[in-house]
């Protein structure tokens, strides 16, 4: 029996554009991955600033928000994964933003 290898090569992120209610990244084959922003708690949450506050890392396999502390990786946007941060933490990130807010 014969089996076909296939060598995938995982594109890489040249653009990022985060709207009120999507992330949309644009890939180096000439595709556009666009995902709810409800898959990423941190990024929901976060101001129109802190979410225009990217940069790509890995050489663009990744997105990093510094201020929110949020990474994704292009290859789990094209294998549909949402954050996995747990509620529990999420929940801890959030209590510490309003207290922050509030000391502001």
């Amino acid at each position: 029996m014969n089996t076909l290898m296939v060598n995938v090569q995982i594109p890489y992120a040249r653009n990022v554009k985060v709207t009120s209610d999507s992330l949309t990244v644009d890939l180096s084959d000439g595709r556009s991955i666009i995902t709810p922003l409800a898959w990423f708690p941190r990024l929901l949450h976060a101001t129109r600033e802190e979410r225009n506050s990217w940069r790509l890392i890995g050489g663009g396999h990744g997105i990093h928000w510094e201020e929110i502390d949020e990474d994704i990786s292009v290859e789990g946007l094209l294998a549909g994964k949402p954050s996995s941060e747990s509620q529990t933490s999420l929940k801890k990130w959030l209590e510490k933003r309003q207290v922050k807010e509030i000391i502001q």
